[in-house]
């Protein structure tokens, strides 16, 4: 929950210029380089038209089947469930453009890249109804059975300011938090490094909790406020649930505004992805004016893929797709999951080396549950005449739903509302309940809150619910670094950059947000779909324009810090 406090402000107080996701771990400008007029890079004649095999059609697979197409490659996708991946807009049935969104669904403002292709689609947005954000009238904490009403900052109780007083101020005094945004904003890359590696072998083997227990900001305080700050946490709700993660995963969110100006897409994010695989862009190497990935596909993805291997004679790589059709290409594009090349795809050990695979193995994915209804209309706005407050808020509580969002589509539309969004151990307990059994408790514990809410009169059609870890296309809903996991993503991160690989494990490269350093959040997919397309095009024989260097071109200087790795 962010307070009204002094160290929420932004360091250079008036400064326009926007914190993004710039860095901090390889501070490249993604966002210049695709909106640069000289291109993402150019291939040799006799590779045009190349076919290069791109396996999941989540939003990384999109974005470089997109990118590459554009500099006259012939993706080639191969899906096994659906456009899209975790963009999953769901529509409810009976109803024309309502949905629920059961993967991501509040995209931050910082997200540079995926907003090039959000503007580019010209799709509208709306801030999403976090606790105290724009679109957000009112918010309810509730904390062991007593709810506080809260319409504005200060309206916020004096323990839940200490907490959010004490959060900045750990930050401040234990990451440089103010020095760090002022550097992001002025995209000042030495200052960046200086402070980010000297925080990476500080906290690379520590957790949140370790970091909260052993500041001096919450030492001065007591349990009760580290408890508090786990169940309400800042921005967009609870964080114990990420207790045992990696600090840095949470620095890194914290510094670059992921948990800041929050938005949601009209009519669902899954557009974007299902955009890019309709779209015919105007500016095309090779292809013929109209091109789309659609028409190249001749209206369907490829079936999902059983097995990766290196061709007999090295050259190459061959994709064996589900029916056991064997295609060669000499570069295939991996985004879906990490565990799937252990699990559902049957991959070729030799495309890895040992200690690639052992960071894709060691990939831990948290658990995510989210329930949705559909409601007559947004009643939540009308104010109870005995109180004058909303009669519904949006809702932050320690009981079983954890976090509730309320969608409001209009007066005189169906409104949407999370009745649940849950993590770990608490989406653990919805996962053997049936969506009817999940409502029903949702509505028990929503009712202990609002008694004099009859929310189940509201409810219209049928409602929608996902638990991202039963989904065998996935295994959880993104990555959650462990301590001691950065050498992991690191292996997984810098992959894109083959020269030094042995001839065995180039020309497979690796995207989506499991393989990024910020797990979760899509612009880590739209990123290290970027990279790839720089690898894909240096692998085939290509390069980047001078005056518009790529990730890969600017490696050395921005490399992410190596720990030591002993053999």
């Amino acid at each position: 929950m962010k307070p009204d406090h002094p160290a929420t402000e932004h360091p250079l107080g008036d400064d326009p210029r926007p914190v993004t996701i710039f860095g901090p771990d390889f501070p490249f400008a993604y966002d210049d380089w695709l909106r640069h007029p000289a291109g993402l890079g150019t291939l040799p004649p006799g590779r045009l038209g190349t076919e290069v095999a791109v396996i999941g059609a989540g939003m990384a697979g999109m974005t470089a089947a997109f990118e590459l197409m554009k500099l006259g490659l012939r993706p080639v996708i191969y899906e096994s469930r659906r456009i899209g991946g975790r963009l999953h807009s769901e529509a409810f049935k009976c109803a024309d453009g309502v949905i629920a969104e059961l993967g991501g669904m509040r995209f931050p403002r910082s997200s540079t890249a995926f907003y090039h292709y959000v503007d580019r689609f010209g799709l509208a947005t709306r801030p999403f109804p976090n606790p105290l954000a724009p679109g957000t009238p009112s918010t309810v904490i509730d904390l062991e059975g007593r709810p506080h009403y809260v319409a504005q900052a200060a309206d916020l109780p004096l323990l839940l300011q200490q907490v959010g007083q004490a959060w900045h101020r750990a930050l401040e005094e234990e990451a440089c938090f103010d020095a760090m945004q002022a550097a992001i904003r002025a995209r000042d890359v030495a200052t960046i490094k200086q402070i980010w590696n000297t925080l990476v072998p500080r906290w690379d083997d520590r957790s949140f909790y370790d970091f909260l227990a052993t500041s001096t900001a919450f030492r001065e305080t007591s349990f009760r406020h580290i408890e508090v700050f786990g169940q309400v946490g800042f921005g967009t709700g609870g964080w114990d649930t990420d207790f045992p993660n990696s600090m840095l995963e949470i620095l890194r969110v914290v510094f670059t505004h992921c948990e800041e100006d929050q938005h949601f897409i009209v009519g669902g994010v899954e557009q974007v992805p299902r955009r890019l695989w309709r779209e015919a862009p105007a500016a095309l190497v090779y292809w013929p004016p109209g091109t789309s990935l659609e028409k190249l596909h001749d209206g369907a993805t490829r079936p999902g893929v059983k097995r990766l291997e290196r061709n007999a004679d090295g050259a190459g790589l061959d994709v064996i797709d589900r029916w056991g059709h064997r295609k060669r290409f000499d570069a295939v594009l991996v985004t879906c999951q990490s565990w799937l090349l252990t699990t559902h795809i049957s991959s070729d050990e030799r495309l890895f080396s040992q200690k690639l695979w052992m960071a894709l193995d060691r990939t831990r994915y948290m658990q995510s549950a989210k329930t949705f209804v559909m409601v007559d209309r947004p009643f939540w706005k009308e104010r109870d005449p005995v109180t004058g407050r909303d009669r519904m808020s949006m809702t932050l509580t320690d009981r079983l739903t954890r976090g509730t969002y309320l969608f409001d589509l209009g007066d005189d539309r169906p409104g949407v509302i999370c009745l649940s969004y849950s993590w770990m151990s608490d989406a653990l307990k919805m996962l053997p309940l049936s969506v009817d059994e999940r409502v029903r408790l949702a509505l028990d514990a929503l009712g202990k809150i609002y008694p004099d809410v009859d929310l189940a009169r509201h409810i219209v059609g049928d409602p929608i619910t996902v638990s991202w870890e039963d989904d065998p296309n996935f295994l959880g809903a993104f990555k959650g670094a462990l301590p001691g996991h950065y050498r992991y993503n690191r292996r997984m991160f810098c992959h894109f950059m083959q020269a030094g690989l042995p001839p065995d494990e180039r020309g497979i490269f690796l995207a989506g947000d499991d393989i990024g350093w910020m797990p979760g959040w899509v612009e880590g997919a739209v990123q290290t779909a970027l990279n790839a397309v720089w690898g894909v095009v240096h692998h085939l024989g290509g390069r980047t324009h001078p005056d518009n260097p790529g990730p890969g071109d600017r490696f050395d200087a921005l490399a992410p810090l190596v720990l030591p790795d002993p053999d």
